[in-house]
């Protein structure tokens, strides 16, 4: 049996409480769930004021994240001054670089730098097309590469971008990740994870954050243990002679 409700009139509408379903005010259930949306990893890259706990994730300085199961993490080291210069989330088929920079305080940057990369990308021989991600506006690219026997072969890469308070993340997926939707998905969820530390100091637009060592998360997932109670997702790091991996 189907049953009616009874329609009311604008009066009627105008002096009741706005309720959802369960007769829950709907205001209170906006601000629970926009609290709840502050505080869930889905709704990544966010800034660090936003965020109440971090326990969870790898302390990489300006960048916090939780790695995916299955992939590396790897930091890429100047050789010459020691310093970290980019985080690199990687599996046996693709990658995601991440690095993150200073922004103005009145706006975005991601426009210019989206266009910067597009000229010097097409100026080069290679294609590039604007495209909707999950993370906003991205650019799907086919950088033009020396190949074997003088020949030019492209491989494609996608740049995302990310702003946040006086931040700006970039991001540029690889391999797999760059032409296969079910193979970007592990990515995307590390991405989501990201929580930016910019601090308080003055930085010129464009200045790299900076990046250090990781240093592990406090709270482990039992489920990443070992059979001997070891955690396996973050084994000790060994020093490359250009990058750093964390597995």
């Amino acid at each position: 049996m189907m049953f009616g409700r009874k329609k009311k009139n604008a009066a009627d509408r105008a002096t009741e409480p706005d309720t959802t379903a369960d007769g829950v005010d709907a205001a209170d259930a906006a601000a629970d769930r926009s609290a709840a949306d502050r505080d869930s990893p889905a709704q990544g890259p966010r800034d660090i004021a936003d965020v109440t706990d971090t326990d969870s994730l790898v302390d990489l300085g300006s960048i916090l994240l939780a790695p995916a199961r299955g992939t590396e993490l790897r930091l890429e080291v100047d050789r010459g001054t020691n310093e970290v210069t980019a985080v690199q989330i990687a599996d046996d088929d693709g990658a995601v670089r991440v690095q993150v920079f200073a922004a103005p305080r009145s706006s975005g940057i991601w426009d210019d730098i989206r266009e910067e990369i597009a000229v010097q990308i097409t100026g080069n021989g290679g294609t590039v097309e604007e495209a909707k991600g999950p993370f906003g506006t991205e650019l799907l690219t086919r950088p033009a590469q020396p190949g074997p026997r003088g020949r030019t072969v492209f491989a494609p890469a996608i740049f995302s971008g990310a702003e946040g308070p006086r931040w700006f993340l970039r991001a540029v997926y690889s391999g797999a990740a760059a032409i296969d939707a079910s193979a970007r998905a592990r990515f995307d969820e590390v991405m989501r994870s990201i929580v930016v530390s910019r601090g308080e100091e003055p930085r010129a637009p464009r200045e790299m954050l900076p990046l250090q060592m990781p240093t592990a998360p406090s709270a482990q997932d039992p489920a990443d243990e070992d059979a001997d109670g070891r955690v396996d997702d973050l084994k000790p790091f060994e020093r490359g002679p250009e990058i750093t991996e964390v597995r």
